[in-house]
């Protein structure tokens, strides 16, 4: 934006101009969103399919590989975050498209627990409030640093009572972890996105550094949308009879 103090910081210095920055801005957010809408479609398309083939569900969930599914997402969310650095752009690009279809197998039981129209629904709410959000952050000149760091902490909280809670099976807790899901994923889509904003003014010199930041950019607002979604799902989701 024309205003913004990093663009205009970068356009004093010799062969920079605020509009080459804004312009430069705005496709490299441009490229983050477009990644992230292309991983949501393949993590959509694969759950629907797999959900909708027996073939492919029964040998997955009825079985221990089932864990492999689930787990297997968290060391792609790994390897991407510790590895980029060594990875080309194109290696990095195909372990993001990878590591969506397999967040669709293991997301392929929502379709059997919930139906299908509340799964749209909730994805459409979701998504109008993930953009009102991403919004915000790129938009806002409200430092949001702070507010970023009380939200990690919130999320290792979650994730603790989240696994404390698969003994005890207990729903007021499950009510509790997914009203807490919802207000900290909510928070970090704006922080997110401000974050990745301001890490564009580091990286503008460098194309590859550019294009490794914006899939990761675009993994960590999938991540943010991903579990936005699945913690209103709890809330707006109707089981199926």
């Amino acid at each position: 934006m024309a205003n913004d103090p990093n663009a205009r910081a970068a356009a004093a210095r010799p062969g920079a101009s605020v509009e080459r920055v804004d312009e430069g801005l705005r496709a490299y957010m441009l490229s983050i969103y477009n990644y992230m809408g292309l991983g949501l479609a393949i993590t959509g398309l694969v759950a629907f399919v797999v959900a909708s083939t027996p073939a492919l569900y029964q040998p997955i969930f009825g079985t221990p590989l089932k864990w492999v599914v689930m787990l297997a997402p968290l060391g792609f969310v790994f390897a991407l975050s510790f590895g980029i650095q060594r990875f080309s752009v194109s290696t990095a690009q195909i372990l993001f498209w990878v590591y969506a279809a397999v967040m669709g197998l293991s997301l392929a039981s929502i379709f059997l627990v919930f139906t299908g129209e509340s799964i749209a629904r909730t994805f459409f709410i979701t998504a109008a409030a993930f953009g009102a959000l991403s919004l915000y952050g790129y938009t806002t000149k409200r430092d949001l640093s702070a507010f970023g760091s009380f939200l990690v902490m919130g999320l290792f909280g979650l994730i603790l009572a989240m696994l404390v809670n698969l003994f005890l099976q207990s729903s007021a807790l499950q009510f509790v972890v997914s009203a807490l899901g919802v207000f900290i994923f909510a928070g970090l889509t704006a922080w997110d996105t401000q974050q990745l904003k301001n890490l564009y003014f580091e990286v503008q010199n460098d194309a590859t550094a550019t294009a490794k930041s914006a899939i990761m950019g675009a993994l960590k607002l999938y991540l943010d949308f991903i579990n936005l979604f699945i913690f209103l799902l709890h809330f707006l989701g109707q089981a199926r009879e």
